[in-house]
């Protein structure tokens, strides 16, 4: 994993500068090479739901955007194993729908909800690269897809559950096969290898190659990022290691401890580093999931 790549990587961009509205075509050629359908984000939305209670839980996403057509999109990028990811993706979209909808609002201000999770670990068994799920319902014994009434503006027509339920995209950037032939698989390379062509036609990425250029950042950009890529190093051995020496000794408990107290430490250092470059608190709890008052003792 280099630091001097000429592009950022894709990780660091959705956290840092694609909520930029002059950034926002690249986001949008992402979604557009996904979806199939052009795309046009009118705005960024909060990303972090409100806890109604201590036992809620925060709803945090990387980017939650708004369409022309009211629809939301929610993208997260994922770069370590979580053993409940797929309860997590569900969980976000639910949070999402109803962040968005007021106690006296009727169920037709429901929002549709596209979910895309980029993810940077083995998610599953599978041979695809990209999996994408959708809401039908079937006729048990006609076989047939039920269609249903909706009010619209314009009076009522018929719909597909597909055009209210949620979507859910699953991207597993390591079971891509490097070799990048069409415009996803030209994405697919730069979410892995940190490549763009520098003839791109693909949406987004020929945006990106102007606007995601390392050498353009700023010094406290430049700074946290490196701190960033340090971090993700850093994890990589731990996880590495703890692997190794779990193994080694067929002590799982030993394995989950050490790969957790060798993450804290490593975020530890990480944020001592950030906060010399003289970044804020609020930036470094983004980066690293430590909180004020274990920022504040550095």
């Amino acid at each position: 994993m280099e630091v001097n790549e000429k592009y950022i990587r894709f990780d660091w961009a959705v956290k840092r500068m694609l909520r930029d509205k002059a950034n926002f075509a690249v986001l949008e050629g992402l979604i557009t090479v996904l979806t199939g359908e052009q795309v046009k984000i009118v705005e960024i939305l909060e990303s972090e739901g409100n806890q109604e209670n201590a036992s809620d839980k925060f709803n945090r996403v990387d980017i939650k955007a708004k369409n022309e057509r009211g629809d939301i999109i929610i993208v997260e990028v994922q770069l370590t194993r979580q053993l409940y990811y797929l309860r997590r993706i569900l969980y976000g979209v639910s949070k999402t729908i109803t962040e968005h909808i007021g106690l006296g609002d009727t169920y037709g201000e429901v929002k549709k909800v596209y979910s895309i999770n980029i993810v940077y670990f083995d998610l599953g068994q599978g041979s695809d690269y990209l999996y994408h799920g959708k809401t039908v319902f079937t006729g048990v014994h006609t076989g047939d897809l039920l269609k249903v009434n909706t009010r619209e503006k314009e009076g009522i027509k018929m719909a597909m559950p597909t055009d209210v339920f949620p979507e859910y995209y699953i991207v597993r950037v390591n079971e891509f096969n490097d070799v990048a032939r069409t415009p996803l698989e030209e994405w697919l390379d730069y979410l892995k290898n940190n490549r763009i062509k520098d003839d791109t036609c693909t949406p987004g990425l020929k945006e990106a190659r102007q606007r995601l250029l390392y050498l353009t950042m700023s010094d406290a950009d430049r700074k946290a990022y490196l701190a960033h890529m340090d971090n993700l190093r850093v994890q990589k051995d731990v996880l590495d290691t703890a692997k190794l020496e779990g193994l080694a000794e067929g002590r799982a408990e030993g394995l989950a401890e050490g790969i957790e107290q060798g993450m804290v430490a490593s975020k530890m250092e990480i944020a001592k580093n950030m906060k010399a470059a003289g970044l804020n608190a609020q930036v470094i709890m983004q980066f690293t999931g430590l909180t004020q008052t274990q920022i504040d003792q550095l």
